[in-house]
């Protein structure tokens, strides 16, 4: 499971001409299933979205998380992330979840993040979407959890 963290001013999900989530100040979640993924993996990466200290503190130093400056969360499905490029120009997608599964888990992942805050947005699984955003800082960030191929896993467990 990926996510990829960016620090945001603002950002949104457009489908079509609608505007489908917006949030201010926080992090844009771009969220992805790969094969073998759990629902426990969903918790497991939440909690350090949650808690990955990447805002400023008062010196100006990333030291205070999405909890601690009362930030916004839109997440965002996409399988892109599991692509593989290492074969040529043409990435494959083999690594990501199928899609009825990448979905089940992606609904899994926004309905905790719910539960844990009321300031949570999210993107449109299957979408045609065109996400804007002012990245702050920038600040751009890669997590992953879950197990690999070969059952090596990703995150240290007593993190999450």
């Amino acid at each position: 499971m990926i996510a990829l963290l960016q620090r945001v001013s603002r950002a949104q999900v457009d489908v079509g001409a609608e505007t489908i989530a917006a949030i201010g100040r926080g992090l844009l979640v771009l969220y992805c299933a790969e094969r073998g993924d759990q629902a426990a993996d969903c918790e497991r990466l939440l909690g350090r979205v949650l808690r990955m200290r990447c805002f400023p503190d008062e010196a100006g130093r990333m030291n205070r998380s999405l909890v601690d400056v009362g930030g916004e969360l839109l997440v965002v499905p996409q399988f892109t992330l599991a692509a593989d490029t290492s074969g040529g120009n043409r990435p494959g997608f083999s690594a990501a979840a199928a899609p009825d599964e990448g979905e089940r888990l992606f609904e899994r992942f926004v309905a905790l993040a719910r539960e844990a805050s009321a300031r949570v947005q999210a993107g449109r699984f299957g979408a045609d979407m065109q996400v804007s955003l002012v990245n702050d800082g920038p600040v751009t960030l890669w997590l992953r959890a879950g197990e690999r191929p070969g059952g090596a896993r990703t995150t240290n467990p007593t993190l999450a």
